[in-house]
């Protein structure tokens, strides 16, 4: 496997099949913002949504990919349970890649794969204009899987110091700081105790699956919240979303996941069709 830097796009501009693969992704709002971005450039675009968890039985990932490369698809995002193991199957990766362990781009091109984590950009484009004067000195960043792993390198890029890497697995949280630190020592750190934690912390990211239901507090109680703090999530938006609920009454600054996910399609969308994408636009689309 190789390293490429560049996006590659697709050459046939005019009519461009993509799509999703991953488990219980009937909900995904990726279509959505892919037909608005499509119908600014007069393009022609199909995004299916592959989703394994409503075939029986599901055939590998591998037969996927092949299938819609052989069915001439541009090239496809890749989600839960893939995107460590779609590595495996690929020809080329962007540089960054390994770090983060993981990939939920695939663009097909001219018969090789090149792999992105467009997560890392989302979330790095997300913070840079939504929050801007976001203090960065200490982020407790709860959970250290694929997500949490995207949002730690975005964050650590972006100028944050330190980044406290909390997970209730503490094993994957010392795996992602011993990583970080070989690269970049003395800048990443496992934290177990999360009071402890945020009141050193100037902000708080939530990278576990708990960010829309009240489950999120088993990740953090929001009584832990101060206004000094700035709160982000990757998941969702802020409406229906109890931390972010919690930390808005609190005065805190938000970044919810709806902008991680606009800023994810539209590097998606680029690397797809080599086409400019509007985030304003896609945003639209989820109204």
């Amino acid at each position: 496997m190789t390293f490429i830097v560049e996006p590659m796009g697709h050459d046939d501009k005019r009519d461009t099949r993509v799509g999703l693969i991953g488990s219980d992704i009937q909900n995904s709002n990726a279509p959505a913002m892919h037909h608005a971005a499509a119908a600014m450039h007069g393009l022609s675009l199909t995004y299916d949504l592959i989703d394994t968890g409503l075939m029986s039985p599901a055939p590998p990932l591998e037969e996927l990919l092949m299938q819609a490369e052989a069915e001439g698809y541009a090239g496809v995002n890749v989600t839960f349970p893939f995107e460590k193991q779609v590595m495996s199957f690929l020809d080329e990766v962007s540089i960054g890649v390994q770090a983060m362990d993981a990939v939920n781009t695939v663009v097909f091109r001219a018969g090789h794969r090149f792999g992105y984590n467009t997560r890392y950009s989302g979330f790095a484009a997300s913070l840079r204009y939504r929050l801007p004067e976001a203090d960065l000195s200490d982020v407790l960043l709860l959970g250290a899987g694929y997500p949490g792993r995207a949002v730690a390198h975005a964050l650590l890029d972006a100028g944050a110091e330190r980044v406290l890497i909390y997970d209730t697995v503490v094993l994957a949280a010392s795996d992602l700081s011993a990583e970080i630190n070989a690269a970049k020592s003395g800048r990443a750190e496992v934290v177990t105790d999360l009071m402890l934690a945020t009141s050193r912390a100037t902000g708080i990211v939530n990278a576990t699956p708990a960010g829309e239901t009240s489950a999120t507090d088993e990740v953090i109680a929001t009584g832990l919240l101060q206004e000094r703090h700035w709160v982000g999530d990757v998941n969702g938006n802020a409406s229906g979303n109890q931390l972010l609920e919690s930390a808005q009454a609190s005065g805190c600054p938000t970044l919810s996941g709806e902008g991680l996910a606009v800023f994810c399609a539209a590097h998606d969308f680029e690397l797809f069709t080599g086409l400019t994408a509007d985030p304003g636009r896609m945003q639209t689309s989820l109204a």
